[in-house]
């Protein structure tokens, strides 16, 4: 094997896709500075045990394992930024009111989650911490529809659940742990007729409900169904009821799935899926998570969003060539001068090498700077 070739799932970004991510990065970062939020980096890798704390563990099997070489401990190549942002919230910033915390970097999956998809997304996302109001929900989902915008993505769909739901109807159920993952598996498959194969561990109310809950998919009319379904269990009326409150606030095409089981063990309250044309999975994932902190010895209200920016990048249009200037390189003190005047104004001034003359760029030369009459000038090409 060639020693150049890269591992599967893992590859080399070149200049053109490069630059259409890096213009989508500072789209969305700037976007997430005008709701207030502030920008953090956390390390690519750190103890394993911090890593894998408390919700994140069940990201155990996708995380890329090492031994330090100065201390002789695991570390981990994170999958995932949220706990270490939670971490950062705990214990480097512990303000006590709302922090507001945005990112983007890359991460690490030992293996794709689809067919196709990279091992290395490049993750930006952003979280709220301190507020258990509703209010804080609707900035994150309104945060993240901007970002979507920003990048020119108008025609998209948002599907709404809501964790609190799943957590209250198995809230008193004396299951297995094994019992308790095949539940949750058939659930999240729809599968009626394991979920039936399974009733004679379940009271008779909760087996009814589970096997109402899976077919509870669709528009507004969810929300009905639900209501009347579940009207002995307050903590579902009042989950449907802030999916309701959502859904006031925003002008964007909703659709619900109430057994939604992705990020069952992290999530613990509304969460949302966003869906774009052009992807066959959900572009964007986020809601609420306020356990994320515990392991960290502050338990915050937190809710917040990710989204993989080299997979935004595949259906976004990519942005015209930024203008630049072409100058012809020489030794001359009053060309250098010139072109580091150009530079320092904000303009992309591209020296043409000798003998490359006719080579293409990255950049789009709408001008060039030439020698009048012992003067530099830029002209138009």
């Amino acid at each position: 094997m060639s020693a150049w070739v890269l591992p599967d799932h893992i590859a080399d970004v070149l200049p053109s896709e490069a630059r259409h991510i890096e213009e989508l990065r500072r789209l969305c970062l700037d976007t997430a500075r005008g709701y207030g939020y502030e920008l953090v980096m956390p390390p690519l890798l750190e103890h394993l045990e911090s890593l894998l704390s408390g919700p994140a563990s069940t990201l155990d099997l996708r995380t890329f394992k090492l031994v330090d070489q100065l201390s002789g401990r695991t570390l981990g190549l994170r999958a995932d930024t949220t706990s270490q942002v939670a971490r950062i919230d705990a214990h480097l910033l512990n303000r006590q009111g709302v922090t507001r915390l945005c990112y983007c970097g890359p991460v690490l999956h030992t293996r794709p989650n689809r067919p196709y998809a990279t091992r290395e997304p490049l993750q930006f996302g952003a979280e709220i911490y301190g507020h258990d109001g509703l209010e804080a929900d609707l900035e994150i989902l309104q945060l993240a529809l901007d970002s979507l915008k920003a990048n020119g993505q108008t025609d998209i769909k948002v599907d709404l659940g809501s964790a609190q739901i799943i957590h209250a109807l198995l809230a008193d159920q004396d299951l297995s742990v094994q019992q308790h993952e095949l539940l949750i598996e058939s659930i999240a498959k729809k599968d009626s007729s394991t979920l039936q194969s399974l009733s004679p561990i379940l009271t008779a109310p909760v087996a009814k409900a589970l096997l109402q809950l899976v077919d509870l998919y669709g528009d507004s009319t969810v929300l009905n169904k639900a209501e009347k379904e579940f009207s002995a269990w307050p903590l579902i009326q009042k989950a449907i009821a802030d999916l309701r409150w959502l859904t006031s606030h925003l002008q964007v095409s909703f659709g619900f799935d109430l057994s939604d089981m992705s990020g069952y063990a992290y999530y613990s309250g509304t969460r949302f899926s966003i869906y774009a044309p052009g992807v066959s999975d959900a572009l964007v994932r986020g809601g609420r998570y306020d356990e994320v902190g515990a392991v960290f010895g502050r338990k915050r209200p937190a809710v917040g969003f990710s989204f993989d920016l080299k997979e935004l990048v595949s259906i976004v249009p990519k942005l015209p060539l930024k203008a630049a200037i072409r100058a012809p390189w020489r030794e001359d003190a009053s060309l250098t001068g010139a072109i580091a005047r150009l530079r320092a104004q904000g303009e992309a001034v591209v020296c043409v090498l000798p003998g490359h003359e006719s080579e293409v760029d990255e950049f789009d030369c709408d001008r060039e700077l030439l020698l009048v009459a012992d003067r530099w000038i830029v002209k138009p090409l």
